[in-house]
């Protein structure tokens, strides 16, 4: 129960967001909305004066269709059986002639219940006179002709409502493909229909943001909840929910998270007579934590693979760092290899500090927690928790501060957009299932990764060795991926076996005193692997003998090496006097390998850290003569 009660706790601490629609990272609104409501994607919009009459009406561009509607518990968690919803609902609900238009079975009446339903609230004494204009217009029972006579709704040869807009109607109506089959997925008599009243002189009533008509509703419904249990997450004696909400990933998800309808099966027998015996939760916390569990999901629009959603939250302040994210997007996007200097972990330390010091430092109060859910479904009507994790807010951002100085490493690659981003830190965790797995990698293997990874960053545990092991055999097969790919694996390889190792306190900065086995057999190979290139020129782009042999020297060294040596006297021949430095090089890293370490005994990941970090040493010394070069060049030529 304690998710239902942060979540709640969430709401209740969120309040002034209430109905006040904004937009998330993909331009589309969202809001938290009011208990005893729900959302659902509008496609047509109604325009009625105050006496109920039509006026006129419009599809819903797709980016302004989500909707606020009031709902019942019993309309909020329907499935097959119709169930209307109180105000605006689906055309077989509120137009009187849908059945002239489109096939109804006879088994429903949904027409006659939404009225009758909607009448029982306009004759209570909380209704609003918007809602008297509604039922005006919906009990005359012209809806749908209204809407085809405005050309808004469109039928076929038979008279009914087209399924979708074909060839042939094109040729009959003259017209190009309208709006309504933009906007809608399915055929026109699943549409949505949403309700504004226009008052003259007054700014018209859009009744789904009306915070008059939400309220009118939620005080109305209250008198009707009368059945009373013990609430199990508030302690309080609080009328229950019998049902619970649905649609909370999207507006099309059927799943529940609490669900006992299941009472000719196993569920109680033996047990429990009612499902309110094994558990009890008020409607109350049941709309509040549903509410603010789908407002999280669209304000984050978080990791979604594979039907998993990874949501992470404060309990009083909503924005956290996203611990799946990597430190570029921590500390702002944008490139930072410059200001990491020496390639050492003291200038990034301080660079994260300030980053998370905006939420360390956030005007919440003290008792602030911090959740990280996951939730997956695995069929379409149920859905499951299968992570839960409730930290202390300043402990959270601890444990985040550390996953990026421990797995830090220099990344070289293309974001999301197209932007190249250079930065010293950690990768993404999406990053690490591609590096680990390839781009093919199905949906189900990242989203088991991402929760594998969830106790290394929050708990300071080891990374899994198969993780590890996986990106390092990636990364030392160059020649089966492009140079980019590559160099980004390479990279998150890197990192990975930093944390890995991280008692041996290496970093991206070349450490030119460690004598371990694999890290000087990592520098020989760097330094071939430049001089050969140094001597092939810009001009050529095929890969080097060390990139070549990569692959086959990290299982045997010393047989590799005897391959590579040889394949690089042309080169060193080639550049002459100009690799007595990169041969000296060579004779300095080779004097510190024991004779005993001079075998074909495989190498450990550390070996691409000992790569990396003499390649990346070479190729700025390099830079730095070129720029000597240029500034003695600038004085001759003053």
């Amino acid at each position: 129960m304690t998710w239902l009660a942060k979540l709640s706790e969430t709401y209740d601490n969120h309040t002034a967001y209430l109905g006040k629609f904004e937009l998330n990272r993909f331009n589309r609104e969202y809001t938290l909305i009011p208990v005893s409501h729900t959302t659902q994607t509008a496609h047509i919009e109604i325009y009625l004066d105050e006496a109920g009459n039509y006026l006129r009406a419009r599809a819903v561009d797709k980016e302004f269709g989500s909707t606020i509607i009031p709902c019942t518990e019993a309309s909020a968690s329907r499935t097959s059986a119709p169930v209307p919803y109180p105000l605006h609902d689906k055309l077989m609900y509120v137009a009187g002639d849908y059945g002239q238009y489109a096939p109804q079975t006879e088994k429903y009446t949904p027409y006659a219940d939404y009225l009758a339903q909607l009448k029982e609230w306009c004759d209570s004494p909380y209704a609003v006179p918007a809602l008297q204009s509604v039922y005006q217009y919906v009990r005359k029972g012209t809806l749908v002709a209204d809407l085809i006579r405005n050309k808004v709704l469109w039928l076929d040869e038979q008279g009914q409502l087209a399924e979708k807009w074909t060839p042939e109607l094109e040729a009959a109506y003259g017209v190009e493909k309208p709006d309504i089959f933009k906007v809608i997925a399915s055929g026109q008599n699943a549409a949505f229909v949403r309700f504004a009243v226009e008052v003259p002189g007054a700014a018209e009533e859009r009744l789904w943001r009306d915070q008059s008509v939400q309220q009118s509703f939620i005080d109305y419904y209250n008198t009707k909840l009368v059945d009373t249990e013990l609430c199990y997450v508030s302690g309080r004696q609080l009328p229950y929910a019998d049902k619970h909400a649905s649609r909370i990933r999207n507006s099309g998800d059927k799943s529940k998270l609490i669900s006992a309808n299941d009472s000719s099966g196993f569920t109680y027998r033996g047990r429990f007579t009612t499902s309110s015996q094994a558990a009890a939760v008020s409607y109350e916390v049941s709309q509040k934590a549903h509410n603010a569990l789908k407002w999280l999901i669209e304000k984050q629009q978080p990791y979604q693979i594979d039907g998993k959603v990874f949501v992470v939250w404060g309990t009083k302040t909503a924005e956290v760092p996203d611990p799946f994210g990597d430190t570029d997007d921590l500390l702002g996007g944008e490139d930072r290899e410059e200001e990491f200097g020496d390639g050492t972990n003291v200038l990034l330390a301080e660079q994260v500090r300030l980053a998370l010091n905006g939420y360390r430092h956030a005007t919440d109060g003290h008792g602030s927690d911090v959740i990280i859910l996951i939730l997956d479904a695995a069929t379409p009507g149920r859905m499951a928790i299968t992570y839960y994790r409730d930290l202390e807010k300043e402990r959270f951002l601890q444990r985040i501060e550390d996953w990026h100085l421990t797995c830090s490493w220099l990344q070289r690659y293309r974001k999301e957009g197209g932007r190249l981003a250079t930065f010293i830190g950690a990768p993404a965790t999406r990053d690490i299932a591609l590096a680990a797995y390839g781009p093919r990698v199905s949906d189900k293997v990242v989203k088991g990764l991402l929760e594998r990874m969830l106790p290394c960053i929050l708990d300071n545990a080891k990374i899994p060795l198969d993780i590890v092991r996986s990106v390092v055999a990636r990364a030392s097969n160059p020649v089966g991926m492009e140079n980019w790919e590559w160099e980004k694996t390479l990279g998150i390889a890197c990192a990975l076996v930093k944390k890995t190792y991280q008692k041996e306190g290496l970093e991206v900065a070349l450490n030119e005193a460690l004598n371990d086995r694999s890290y000087l057999f990592g520098r020989m190979l760097a330094v071939a692997d430049v001089l050969e290139r140094r001597a092939l020129g810009r001009e050529e782009k095929r890969a080097t003998n060390a990139i070549r042999y990569m692959n086959a020297f990290a299982m045997r060294p010393a047989r590799t090496w005897t391959v590579i040596q040889s394949a690089i006297q042309p080169y060193q021949a080639k550049l002459g006097a100009r690799a007595t430095y990169w041969n000296s090089l060579l004779d300095q890293i080779g004097s510190m390998l024991a004779p005993a370490d001079f075998s074909d005994q495989p190498l450990s990941g550390i070996y691409l850290l000992g790569f990396y970090s003499q390649r990346h040493a070479l190729y700025q010394k390099r830079a730095q003569e070129q720029a000597s070069e240029d500034d003695e060049l600038d004085v001759v030529e003053a």
